[in-house]
């Protein structure tokens, strides 16, 4: 592993720290310009805002920035086994989604959820397993202790909800890769305040590299799409993340544009379905990000800047709140 090779005197670690920045960044879009011929094409979307202009590109573009991402870890990142876990898991979320991605006939949701429930509950367990169960509510400054089979269902339930929020909000070029590195970012600084395990920030930061390769081709227009390989992998290591600050409650405010736009389709769903609250919502178009360009009229650049800087504002104050 480099870590252990070029962290052994102050030269070798300056070594390291280049490569560490400059190596995700350079890898992933390597990737990208000579992987991208291998991708699937999609099909686009006839019922959604500007659906059909996606039509054609290559898609599941998560196939090769969550291996670059594995890769690199694997050779920068002090690893045991909980880390470990950690990228399997999102690895094979990236692997479910580019399956979907490239098949003929989407999958459907009874699949990908018994999956994503699988994926979920391993995530949880182990971080409860490695860390315990304890929940400390940041903004209150107050720890609570859970049974930990409540927190391996809770935690369970917050990867479930994190991977399809964030798979829901994949539909504008930059839109997803944007929030999550505001998201990722934010995260990390909160591990590395609140965490013991600072080893963990360093996923983080490649990742957040690894996506600035991707949005380098998914600007608007886009070249390409991450698809469900790369949205679902992306919402695994944002609640592993949450979790790993020690108070995953932090997801909501962290996260809250993925919430807002990518959470808004499953509400509405689960209110009229199961609620049978048929005028639910109505008037308003699901993911939001839709709502915003087919209702509000304001194009694709207008809702990737405009979430993004609200994301901005508020990941600022919270962390204006919690470190400084």
């Amino acid at each position: 592993m480099l870590f252990e090779l070029l962290n052994n005197n102050d030269v070798n670690q300056k070594i390291f720290l280049l490569l560490f920045a400059v190596l995700p960044f350079a890898a992933a879009f390597l990737a990208f310009k000579l992987g991208k011929v291998i991708l699937p094409k999609d099909h686009g979307k006839a019922d959604v805002a500007d659906g059909m202009q996606s039509a054609g590109k290559p898609t599941g573009g998560g196939l090769i920035f969550i291996s670059v991402f594995t890769l690199v870890c694997a050779l920068f990142v002090p690893m045991n086994i909980e880390r470990i876990i950690y990228l399997c898991a999102v690895y094979v979320s990236m692997l479910s989604g580019f399956f979907d991605d490239g098949a003929k006939v989407p999958w459907g949701r009874v699949k990908k959820g018994l999956l994503d429930l699988v994926i979920a509950v391993g995530a949880a367990y182990t971080y409860c397993h490695f860390n315990g169960s304890d929940l400390h509510i940041a903004l209150l400054n107050t720890t609570v202790t859970l049974p930990q089979w409540l927190y391996v269902a809770l935690g369970a339930a917050l990867v479930w909800g994190s991977i399809n929020v964030t798979n829901c909000s994949d539909g504008v070029d930059g839109l997803c890769g944007s929030l999550s590195i505001i998201s990722i970012g934010t995260a990390l600084l909160l591990v590395h305040t609140l965490s013991p395990d600072r080893d963990f920030t360093m996923m983080l930061a490649v990742m957040i590299l690894c996506l600035l390769a991707y949005l380098w081709y998914n600007a608007n227009p886009s070249r390409l799409l991450m698809g469900d390989a790369g949205s679902r992998a992306l919402g695994v290591l944002l609640a592993i993340a949450m979790m790993k600050t020690g108070s995953p409650i932090l997801f909501l405010p962290v996260c809250a544009m993925l919430v807002i736009d990518g959470g808004a389709p499953l509400l509405k769903i689960s209110c009229i379905k199961f609620l049978h609250m048929k005028g639910f919502m109505k008037n308003i178009t699901t993911p939001i990000h839709d709502h915003l360009k087919k209702n509000k009229k304001w194009s694709a650049p207008q809702v990737v800047f405009r979430l993004a800087i609200l994301q901005i504002i508020i990941n600022a104050a919270l962390l204006a709140v919690l470190i400084f």
